[in-house]
């Protein structure tokens, strides 16, 4: 499963919540359906997805609002704040030559163009201007290195091989 966003409160009193999308842009997350939900604090071991396609949503402000078949009041829209949405793997379509979702960048090796290994990919974070890859624990120690993920610094990303090959210098 894959998360692409969350429930945030109720919305009103018939059943209507709130969405946080995590997609780009926010409106993706109307192309996946069914949506899976798990409530905050499900426990611990593996998640427990239930699916609960949503009966209608629509735009409301910089977000969305929902309601699903189940929930026919704030009470029950209540139980439902802060849960997770998620949607199969499998229902997200393959990215583009030279796009990649982020997931399947955290955790591959840097490496800069003469072989010295930058870390590992903890994450990444939008600037506004280009994506961020933040990398921990290089050959020089266990500082972050930050490498815009724009084609000037990023040479090649071979996922089979959990390696990503950049024009940078290692900190000194």
């Amino acid at each position: 499963m894959v998360t692409v966003g969350q429930v945030g409160g109720a919305y009103g009193v018939q059943g209507w919540v709130r969405i946080v999308s995590f997609t780009d842009p926010p409106s993706n997350l109307l192309d996946y359906q069914p949506w899976h939900l798990r409530l905050k604090g499900a426990g611990r071991g593996e998640p427990r997805w239930q699916p609960c396609p949503a009966e209608a949503i629509r735009s409301h402000g910089d977000g969305f609002v929902a309601r699903f078949r189940e929930v026919a009041d704030r009470d029950a829209a209540l139980r439902l704040s802060g849960a997770e949405i998620a949607i199969p793997e499998a229902s997200l379509p393959a990215p583009e030559a030279g796009e990649f979702y982020w997931r399947d960048l955290v955790g591959l090796q840097v490496v800069d163009q003469n072989g010295v290994e930058l870390g590992v990919v903890r994450r990444l974070m939008p600037t506004g201007v280009h994506d961020v890859m933040v990398t921990e624990g290089g050959e020089e120690g266990g500082d972050e290195v930050l490498i815009p993920f724009v084609n000037a610094h990023v040479g090649s990303v071979r996922i089979p091989d959990g390696v990503i090959e950049v024009q940078w210098e290692a900190p000194q």
